[in-house]
């Protein structure tokens, strides 16, 4: 019955979105809502179940998301996107730019959760395409490749790192043996998959000159910009901190970070957490794009305005697709698939990814899902004795599979790139997909290679 109310309540909400044309926010209060009754949940719950979703997602996002996107619009405002657009196509030339965006965003991602590495990245790589003359999509795709594979499959990424440890894995083995899953994920799903799309869907890659979550971008002369190497330390300053905490923590503390922290180990703690980074990252490009370039506050001011105007909207998406996830959870739709899944006699590695995807599907948050199936799959594995890094790693490549409209990943992909719902389904949902099926290959045959 969960799984029935799960589907009706999602072609309510495509309907409600693409029919009725009724606010993306809205519809999915109200879908959240209707399929909570649905589920037999008892009414004086809903509510809260719908605050806990909204507040678990914007408890950090408010920050990382409202930070980021000033940090973004400080260093366009200033120039400072413009050189570096400038500076990476004559370094790599038109043809090379996608393979440029692919490696950056990798190593970025590595540190980076998916969310903090989009709203820093993202409007760089726009700069970079809208200078190059090509589509946004065409470097767009391939950067969200390599952010989120490395989302799925690297630790210390908050997901692997968790599912590693309940199962037992080698965190250091699991950080090699992903990053040599991870690499053909990223090159399948982002260059060569970009193509496909395009030849199916040509219609979507059109050179845009702005885009809501941007603004208009101006023009510069570049004698007049910040330097290189201070435009991209500004954009990517929480990536010193957050890269230097991910280090440390591999280095000292196995790639796990201590429960009670203390010392030295308390401060790279404070200091890697997205939060702290990106207060400090603001407040360095106040300064650097700001005061540095002879900037008054309140032009300062009026940048930091018009940043938050502009991805308002999205934030309320996404916290209208975190109440849809609550809702579904505190449902029972998890228990149902771990009853339908308890008796299933597949291979340790397949189950895990069979697991992980339905439970990506019916819930929409990848880290849930993983830890979810870790559990489900702890004693098979421990009966069988699978290898746990291979079961791990089948946990990360479906966490990822078939992003939709219940995940907050599928919500900023839309806002972000400016795609319909339709479209968004069409580049990132199949996206997403295809580095859970790659993955699921690639984690096989290195079981069969090392086992």
């Amino acid at each position: 019955m969960q799984f029935v109310v799960l589907i009706l309540g999602i072609l309510l909400l495509l309907f409600l979105i693409i029919r009725v044309k009724l606010n993306t926010f809205v519809s999915l209060i109200v879908t959240s809502v209707l399929v909570a009754l649905g589920l037999g949940m008892n009414p004086a719950n809903i509510a809260t179940s719908i605050k806990d979703g909204i507040g678990s997602s914007m408890g950090e996002l408010i920050i990382v998301f409202g930070f980021g996107a000033m940090i973004g619009r400080l260093v366009a405002d200033a120039g400072g996107s413009y050189r570096i657009a400038r500076t990476l196509i004559n370094l790599f030339g038109k043809k090379r730019l996608q393979i440029a965006i692919v490696v950056a965003s990798f190593l970025i991602g590595i540190s980076l959760l998916f969310e903090v590495g989009l709203v820093l990245v993202t409007p760089i790589v726009f700069a970079v395409a809208l200078e190059a003359e090509v589509p946004f999509l065409y470097l767009g795709i391939s950067m969200a490749a390599a952010l989120s594979a490395t989302q799925g499959f690297l630790p210390p990424q908050p997901s692997p790192t968790a599912v590693a440890t309940v199962l037992g894995a080698n965190i250091g083995e699991m950080l090699l043996v992903g990053i040599i899953v991870a690499i053909p994920c990223v090159i399948v799903a982002g260059p060569i998959w970009t193509r496909v799309i395009r030849r199916f869907n040509p219609d979507l890659f059109v050179i845009k000159r702005s885009l809501p979550a941007f603004g208009e971008v101006k023009e510069f002369d570049l004698k007049e910009t910040p330097g290189f190497g201070l435009s991209v330390l500004t954009s990517l300053f929480p990536v010193v901190f957050m890269a230097a905490a991910t280090i440390y923590q591999l280095a000292v503390d196995g790639g796990t970070t201590p429960k009670n922290p203390h010392g030295l180990d308390a401060i790279v703690a404070m200091l890697g957490n997205p939060v702290i980074a990106m207060v400090i990252a603001l407040l360095f490009a106040i300064w650097s794009m700001g005061f540095h370039r002879q900037r008054t506050m309140k032009e300062i001011s009026a940048t930091l305005e018009d940043a938050i105007k502009s991805i308002a909207m999205l934030l309320m998406v996404i916290a209208g697709g975190s109440a849809f996830k609550e809702v579904l959870i505190d449902g029972g739709v998890g228990k149902a698939v771990q009853q339908l899944m308890m008796h299933s006699k597949l291979s340790p590695i397949l189950l895990a990814w069979l697991i992980t995807v339905i439970l990506r599907i019916s819930l929409g948050s990848a880290t849930v899902a993983g830890m979810t199936s870790a559990g489900l799959v702890l004693p098979l594995m421990n009966t069988l004795s699978a290898d746990p890094v291979m079961v791990a790693l089948a946990i990360g490549a479906g966490s990822l599979a078939a992003s939709h409209v219940n995940d907050a990943g599928f919500w900023m992909f839309s806002e972000y790139f400016d795609l319909s719902v339709k479209q968004t389904f069409q580049v990132w949902t199949t996206l997403e997909t295809v580095i859970s099926v790659v993955g699921l290959g690639m984690v096989m045959l290195m079981n069969v290679i090392i086992n």
